[in-house]
């Protein structure tokens, strides 16, 4: 026997995973000082281990604006309470074009901050999301839950959702005055609300693993740009490194094939023995990669709805922008939505003109980090000899000139001028 069941809230976030948890806490304090009610919809269950995919042996790497935007959420102290398990200052950033001479070099220190960025696992960061979002009373967790029907109109967004409880079917109608999409660059809910994207493979797929390595990293992150795509090195805890190896699809077969010695040796030949030698490898995943951007004419057809992060956006994981960019549009429309329900006392966290105005504010910093991440991949993949000498003098130009590099450095943390206005909590500062 199917039971129903019918709730209404002001806000609706489909996928609670890194994107998904992070925005529902984000907003967690308005559902108290404004009074907001706000649900998570998850298909997959929290308590199984490995089963959320967002949540999984990937690494991320935090843009210094993104660290300040967790502090401002009260997430960074947590992860700070991570003993050996929590997050790598990235203090030094190594960049270079391998089988030439050409380098930059950026440092902490000429840019006044304790570190250009962070490395923490995917999974350490979902425990510790999971774990503050379920001590919300306010926020309630549809999970796991299946969306069977949405639909959107002038006035609300309908859902009816289907969940086992007790070994019980129970169908779920719910409504709301905003509904986020947060479930990720393959979007169920964004394709059945009929979003169009714009998708563009690169022919290519990041190995990502951790490794151990004979020489200690000294939180210097290595991105070194190769024929088959770019390779990054980045500090984590306990003197492990994380690894995103780029590598051609017609290559990827044989790669993954190979034994932990084997992909050992491969890697050493690509990377070089800035860190010595390779000691150990960790478990492998590969991840298809492609260029994403949404149809914005589709979008601006639909009501009370709004994207974020991987379902907003999908770049190249060069320079390692993707999750700074979702993070950075959380914080916008959280801000947005804030300062929307705080001015006025009937206010609509999914009205157009609140919608028009983030995704307005979003635009340029997304098309930035697309052309950037995008022409980065586009000019070290050409193996022209005259764009190579050009390439490397590049390089050697911007670590020997100050103003260039600065602008390059605060580009990489996440508060360079392309980034465009910046939120509240990108600068440290609370909603409230």
């Amino acid at each position: 026997m199917t039971k129903q069941a019918n709730s209404d809230f002001d806000i609706i976030i489909v996928g609670g995973g890194m994107a998904g948890a992070t925005m529902a806490l984000a907003l967690a304090p308005a559902v108290e000082k404004i009074g907001l009610s706000i649900a998570v919809i998850e298909a997959h269950p929290y308590q199984q281990e490995q089963s959320q995919p967002s949540f999984d042996d990937r690494c991320l790497a935090l843009a210094w604006s993104s660290r300040q935007i967790y502090q401002a959420m009260g997430i960074w102290d947590k992860l700070a309470q991570r003993d050996g398990d929590g997050f790598a200052a990235i203090k030094h950033i190594h960049i270079s074009d391998r089988g030439h001479l050409g380098v930059t070099r950026l440092d902490h220190q000429k840019e006044g901050v304790p570190a250009l960025g962070y490395v923490v696992e995917s999974r350490v960061v979902g425990e510790v999301l999971i774990e503050q979002m379920q001590q919300q009373e306010n926020i309630h967790l549809f999970c796991p839950a299946v969306i069977e029907q949405i639909e959107s109109t002038t006035e609300e967004v309908k859902i009816s959702l289907q969940q086992e409880i007790h070994s019980e079917s129970v169908v779920t109608n719910l409504s709301t005055r905003l509904l986020i999409i947060a479930d990720g660059v393959n979007s169920k809910t964004r394709e059945s609300l009929g979003i169009q994207i714009n998708q563009h493979s690169y022919a290519q797929t990041a190995i990502i693993a951790n490794i151990e390595t004979e020489i200690p990293h000294k939180n210097i992150a290595y991105e070194r740009f190769t024929d088959s795509g770019p390779l990054a090195v980045l500090p984590l805890t306990r003197n492990r490194s994380s690894l995103v190896w780029t590598v051609r699809d017609d290559q990827l077969e044989q790669i993954m094939v190979l034994d932990d010695a084997g992909f050992i040796q491969a890697l050493q030949q690509r990377f070089g023995y800035r860190l010595g030698q390779i000691t150990k490898v960790g478990r492998r995943a590969a991840y298809p990669l492609a260029l994403m951007t949404i149809n914005n004419d589709t979008l601006s057809h639909q009501n009370r709805v709004a994207l974020i992060g991987n379902a907003a956006h999908g770049v190249h994981p060069v320079a390692g922008q993707g999750f700074n960019l979702g993070l950075r549009d959380i914080s916008a429309l959280a801000e947005l939505i804030v300062t929307e329900m705080q001015t006025y006392k009937s206010g609509d966290p999914g009205s157009r003109e609140l919608l028009n105005s983030y995704w307005q504010w979003r635009q340029a910093d997304i098309r930035q980090v697309t052309s950037i991440t995008n022409g980065l991949i586009k000019l070290f993949s050409n193996q022209s000899t005259t764009l190579a000498v050009l390439r490397n003098s590049g390089l050697l130009l911007t670590d020997i000139i100050s103003p260039l590099k600065h602008a390059i450095a605060h580009e990489a943390m996440g508060c360079g001028v392309l980034q465009g206005k910046m939120t509240k909590m990108a600068v440290g500062q609370s909603l409230f």
